[in-house]
């Protein structure tokens, strides 16, 4: 435990509310303490964005700071389950943050109406104040991503993306700073296809619990990563497949000639 995290006690409210949690075996109040004092920034608050920021904000996660450009349309209500048919039009950062706050008020939450880019990260992450402790893509197309990816090496902030797409899904949780490999490392060659880019739920399609399993397997590795400092996905791409009920992982190396990550 850090000397930040020594500072930091559990109150009888949280005691309570996190009860079951700090009954698991290989979990204890120092786990606890670290989900308390850690700061993460979501890209997207939607079909993967919702279910995985309410189960961080339930578990305890202290301060959760979402960025999202959009607002909620009617066709969100289907898979984005922090809104309610009253929210259309609204931004879904704010609401979305309104309603954490809501489901836990021992928590700190944050929303900003914005498109992150490399140009406004500094800013918008407040690296000024100190680095975010997990980067959460929840966005939805390859070129965002790869913007994040860059973000992610360039500031060296472990990032833990995820994706959602008709029935399937994968989840990657990259560590620039171990020179371990980056998003572009394994999909280098996708991002520089246009055709594959323009692939996205709005007009492929997603199953509503598509993106509640992807987004709640993306809070379960946060959650290990924050709360035990375990990367449960070292090295590897776990890939989700709903129509086959069927999950598996896939290695990956950093490449050598990563124009990302070999660089810095």
């Amino acid at each position: 435990m850090t000397m930040v995290e020594a500072l930091v006690q559990l109150s009888d409210d949280e005691l309570l509310r996190y009860a079951r949690q700090v009954l698991l075996n290989g979990w204890d109040i120092d786990a606890q303490l670290r989900l308390k004092s850690a700061r993460v920034v979501m890209i997207g608050a939607g079909g993967l964005g919702c279910p995985a920021s309410e189960t961080l904000v339930r578990a305890g996660v202290g301060h959760v700071h979402l960025i999202d450009d959009d607002e909620i349309e009617a066709s969100n209500l289907q898979r984005q389950t922090l809104f309610l048919p009253d929210d259309i039009g609204k931004p879904k950062a704010l609401t979305a943050a309104a309603m954490l706050e809501r489901i836990n008020p021992l928590i700190k939450t944050r929303g900003t109406v914005a498109r992150l880019d490399e140009d406004n990260a500094y800013e918008l992450l407040d690296i000024a104040s100190g680095k975010p402790d997990l980067l959460l893509d929840c966005t939805d197309n390859f070129a965002t991503r790869d913007v994040i990816n860059r973000i992610s090496v360039r500031y060296q902030i472990p990032l833990l993306s995820a994706s959602a797409i008709a029935m399937q899904g994968q989840l990657a949780l990259f560590e620039p700073h171990l020179n371990t490999g980056c998003y572009h490392c394994v999909f280098g060659s996708v991002v520089l296809d246009e055709a594959a880019d323009e692939r996205t739920c709005a007009n492929s399609g997603v199953l509503a619990s598509t993106t509640a399993v992807m987004g709640n397997l993306q809070a379960n590795a946060a959650l290990q990563y924050l709360g035990l400092t375990k990367n449960p996905l070292t090295n590897k791409l776990l890939i989700w497949d709903g129509s086959q009920m069927q999950q598996r992982l896939m290695g990956y190396r950093q490449d050598p000639q990563c124009p990302v990550c070999t660089s810095h």
